[in-house]
């Protein structure tokens, strides 16, 4: 059961608690740092029908929370709880994925809108809007940065978006091929990962439950063999330290760890991660020895009363 919070105010200002000393880790896009410090919140309370399913933490305590409700990023400060709406969005938008990237630009994925939204993490400020897709039952799900590209999964097309990082150049459309193959009526690619070589992606397909290996040069999908796990059914979001790889089971309340063999063709359950306060998790982002997730909580009523949080586990 997910513990009830306060509800914070829209205009709530960031907690001034000091900060620790941080370091990039290199290739990963998370931060290692000298905490979390005794006393920083392992849960805290988004707004009220926020709706989120992203989330994203770079290399200062800060994480950052997409509205499906809305298309608007929330930033909270993880030393506090505290936090405020960084960008407003606006009706008929939506904030799915998104990944904070080292120049403090966040790219968000828009769901059914099927586009990419680069947003100035540090002002709040529309930096560009990039359309993927212009044909209609398209789903742009979620994002990882990889070389100089953002590259996007679109649950419902045998596809992936690679959009420049930055302000210039033209967006790559990636047919996948090889093992997959795409199923109608349900959501398909979700989550994604750069390979620990920086050459390739790891995908999953939430239905029915699967890892692939994809080569960025041809899009050819290679699926990845389970060891201790039939399946990762309802995976959603995705992160990859170093070769241990945790998948996010949304409606299972679940996160799975699996280590990777050098090759990427084999993943092998090394443990599970659950806890009590998990209400539907789906994406999850590191920072220092926890791991920081969004309960989107799918199976309850989505209404501007709904409250939501998100909640901190040891790594």
């Amino acid at each position: 059961m997910t513990r009830n919070h306060p509800q914070p105010s829209r205009r709530t200002v960031l907690g001034s608690a000091a900060a620790a000393a941080f370091t990039l880790v290199t290739g990963t896009g998370t931060a290692r740092a000298t905490g979390p410090r005794a006393g920083w919140p392992e849960d805290f309370p988004l707004p009220d029908g926020w709706l989120p399913e992203g989330i994203t933490i770079g290399a200062r305590p800060y994480a950052y929370f997409g509205s499906r409700a809305n298309g608007g990023v929330y930033r909270a400060d993880l030393r506090t709880g505290e936090g405020r709406v960084l960008y407003e969005g606006a009706a008929g938008l939506a904030s799915i994925g998104l990944k904070l990237d080292r120049d403090g630009l966040l790219y968000v994925a828009g769901g059914g809108g099927g586009t990419a939204r680069v947003v100035d993490a540090r002002t709040g400020g529309l930096v560009a809007t990039h359309r993927l897709t212009a044909a209609t039952g398209h789903f742009v799900n979620d994002v990882v940065l990889l070389g100089d590209r953002a590259w996007f999964t679109d649950s419902r097309e045998a596809v992936l978006y690679g959009v420049p990082r930055g302000r210039r150049g033209t967006v790559r459309a990636l047919p996948l091929t090889g093992d997959w193959e795409q199923l109608p009526d349900v959501n398909n690619a979700n989550g994604v990962v750069g390979t620990p070589d920086g050459r390739g992606l790891i995908v999953v397909k939430s239905t029915p439950g699967e890892l692939y290996r994809v080569d960025l040069r041809t899009g050819r999908a290679t699926r990845i063999a389970l060891s201790g796990a039939e399946d990762v059914v309802n995976g959603d979001g995705l992160l990859r330290l170093g070769r241990t790889l945790y998948v996010v089971q949304n409606r299972l309340n679940k996160v799975t760890v699996f280590e990777l063999d050098p090759g990427v063709t084999k993943a092998t359950l090394r443990r599970t991660i659950t806890d009590p306060r998990f209400d539907v998790p789906t994406t999850a982002a590191r920072f220092g020895d926890r791991l920081y997730l969004v309960n989107a909580r799918f199976t309850s009523p989505q209404t501007p009363e709904t409250t939501f949080s998100a909640v901190a586990v040891p790594l």
